[in-house]
């Protein structure tokens, strides 16, 4: 952690004023100068040239494992692969109903990893006790509903200040706390006031604006983890990232210390095989 707080504050960023400078400049892509499409190009000190780890969400083997019964795909064994084939974190996002990842597959986990253990969820007594028991290197608290099918929103970091600041103070007593926001520079804000050592960019928006115009997509992405760094907190990034999107978002996004990735990146691995397709997501994060 003081590494980190040592890196930010080397490579620190000042926030600057769209108004003043709103960095639209004409894409040079493939060298071409001039090709008429506006984009939002960040400067060249502003880019990521730090590394950025890889976490692999397992709750989609989870799901296809709990579809049949039994213990076929082994969610342990999968998760020891990935780390074997290069992932440097797994992540588990268990829900209320255990729809997925089970309690006791956290507690199995904690047991076998060697790489940082990720634990996702919404901070109910029940979910905050096994945080306490497992202590793993990071929980990330998203403020899913108890039957939401997957995490759509980011905390609103003001309006529950005094809750999650109550949450974060305790969850710190066991392991590093990062919270899921939305890429708003009054969440980074609400979130540093709230105590937490990280927060984790919801990435949908990112994703799904990427295809019609990339440049206007990562926007407010680029000031969110300026913003961040100008606070001194650890950045993490997560939902719908991809083998399409995920490098722009990466080399554009100064200080990004890590990716969750567990939808996409499963459904890759159905075509290219998980080892292959840990590589290939590890190739774009350089």
């Amino acid at each position: 952690m003081d590494s980190e707080k040592n890196f930010l504050s080397s490579e620190k960023i000042f926030l600057e004023s769209y108004s003043t400078n709103p960095f639209l400049f004409p894409n040079r892509r493939n060298g071409n100068i001039d090709t008429g499409i506006k984009e939002f190009v960040v400067p060249l000190h502003y880019k990521n040239t730090g590394m950025t780890r890889l976490s692999v969400n397992i709750n989609k083997v989870a799901t296809l494992r709990n579809a049949r019964g039994g213990n076929v795909p082994d969610v342990i064994q999968v998760a020891r692969d990935c780390e074997r084939f290069g992932a440097q974190g797994i992540t588990v996002h268990p829900r209320p109903d255990q729809r997925h990842i089970r309690y006791d597959d956290v507690f199995a986990l904690k047991e076998v990893l060697t790489t940082e253990f990720n634990i996702e969820g919404y901070p109910s007594e029940d979910f905050m006790r096994l945080v306490e028991k497992v202590r793993p290197a990071q929980v990330t608290l998203v403020p899913d509903a108890p039957d939401v099918l997957t995490s759509n929103a980011g905390w609103d970091t003001v309006r529950f200040e005094r809750e999650l600041t109550e949450i974060v103070a305790r969850l710190k007593q066991v392991c590093r706390v990062s919270v899921f926001v939305e890429a708003d520079v009054a969440m980074i804000d609400g979130a540093k006031r709230c105590g937490t050592d990280r927060v984790e960019l919801y990435t949908e928006s990112y994703a799904r604006e990427y295809r019609s115009d990339r440049g206007k997509a990562i926007e407010k992405f680029v000031v969110a983890a300026q913003r961040a760094a100008q606070l001194g907190l650890g950045l993490n990034a997560g939902h719908d990232l991809n083998l399409d999107n995920l490098h722009y978002f990466y080399e554009n996004i100064p200080s990004l210390l890590e990716v969750s990735i567990g939808h996409a990146l499963i459904s890759d691995a159905l075509y290219y095989g998980l080892d292959n397709t840990i590589q290939m997501y590890k190739r774009l994060l350089k």
